[in-house]
């Protein structure tokens, strides 16, 4: 039997990891700082995170949802203190499609409503809403489409106004990443989320803050969106939200009423789950992480924008997009191959970061002399052609 093939691989086989580093199956020691899609949040098999899930799987691996699961409820408690959502409630899952898949089903049950507002460039995930409110046609198949997404442009604050003097009455929930991610790093500025959070009070719709790659404490705030100084009605939460261990959520605001019957989910908060996102929280809490995030990525970004063969420069905290100047499209692979660092990148050509909040200092300069270093490689490869 063979995997299906649905990734361009790299010919690399990682084996081993322990906070930014990466080893093959050849022994080779790659500085990451990509975290894999920003889902290690707390570095790679952080000990107490391995502590606390092998105390978990000792005690109880796994039950149904249909008793009740005190460490659902620790979690619940620590998310409302580091996230500082007070009196919101908790619905777990195990993926950020799975969690923004959930917050629009609730907020169409809420509203009793069809429509959904999107924006250019948006990724949600890859479930059958949240692919249909994602702006790639290519990975929408045909049973996905709807007519019941609309594609606005980002920060266009008229056009979203337009769009709810129009069709306000028949809109179900915003749907907005704080940071947009796999377009390239492209952050909703502060005047439009609180234009969102407008337009959705007038018109009786849901905001829903998609926080799956921007949230837990990468941008500087936990959530991205609450450098806006506004309230979303429901956050989506995963990729850092495990370190790796598989689990999403949402966080709903008091006003939505649960129903029976309304979500529900197998494997959502199971017990593992649940140890693994309580240890990346206390990590976070015990450490500072946000503010390192916040005070890390100011060097980083700074340092970027002083780089050489750097075009432009985008993001907050340890999120971070830069484009090379034409001719520089190779940067990133030669950092992968020649120096071993890992990175991702947007098309077409955009280098992301998006290490972990543990990151150090001594491994950040590691990365700028490596990203100096490819630069040079390649202006020299320019002059040889």
């Amino acid at each position: 039997m063979s995997l299906f093939n649905v990734y361009p691989l790299n010919p690399i086989a990682i084996t081993k990891a322990a906070g930014s580093r990466v080893w093959d199956d050849k022994g080779q020691e790659y500085l990451d700082m990509y975290g894999g899609h920003a889902v290690i949040s707390i570095g790679h098999t952080h000990p107490h995170w391995v502590k606390r899930i092998e105390d978990q799987l000792h005690a109880i691996a796994f039950y149904s949802n249909s008793v009740i699961m005190p460490i659902q409820d620790e979690l619940a408690k620590a998310l409302n203190d580091i996230s500082g959502k007070k009196d919101f409630q908790l619905f777990l899952c195990n993926s950020g499609a799975e969690a923004n898949e959930n917050a629009l089903k609730l907020a169409s049950f809420h509203t009793g409503r069809k429509k959904i507002v999107a924006f250019k460039k948006s990724f949600h995930g890859r479930t059958s809403l949240a692919v249909a409110a994602t702006d790639n046609p290519s990975i929408v198949a045909p049973v996905n489409e709807t007519n019941n997404i609309i594609f606005l442009p980002l920060n266009d604050i008229e056009a979203l106004e337009t769009c709810f003097a129009s069709n306000g009455s028949e809109i179900a929930a915003v749907i907005i990443e704080g940071i947009q991610g796999v377009a390239g790093i492209h952050e909703a500025s502060d005047a439009f989320l609180q234009a969102i959070r407008k337009v959705c009070d007038a018109h009786g719709a849901i905001y829903i803050a998609d926080s799956v790659q921007c949230g837990y404490g990468r941008s500087g705030q936990f959530f991205a969106h609450d450098h806006a100084g506004v309230n979303a009605d429901i956050y989506s939460m995963a990729k850092g939200m495990g370190n790796g261990f598989p689990i999403g959520g949402i966080l709903i605001a008091p006003h939505i009423q649960a129903k029976f019957g309304m979500l529900g989910t197998t494997f959502g908060g199971n017990p593992l789950a649940c140890a693994a996102a309580l240890a990346v929280i206390e990590v976070m809490q015990k450490d500072n992480l946000i503010k390192a995030a916040q005070e890390k990525g100011a060097y980083l970004i700074n340092a970027l924008k002083n780089t050489e063969g750097v075009k432009a420069v985008r993001g907050r905290g340890l999120m971070i997009g830069f484009e090379m100047e034409i001719g520089l499209e190779d940067v990133r692979k030669v950092l992968l191959n020649d120096l071993k660092i890992f990175t991702g990148e947007a098309k077409p050509n955009v280098v992301r970061l998006l290490p972990a909040l543990t990151i150090s200092m001594e491994e950040i300069n590691l990365f700028l002399t490596g990203l100096n270093k490819a630069i040079q490689l390649q202006l020299l490869k320019q002059k040889k052609d």
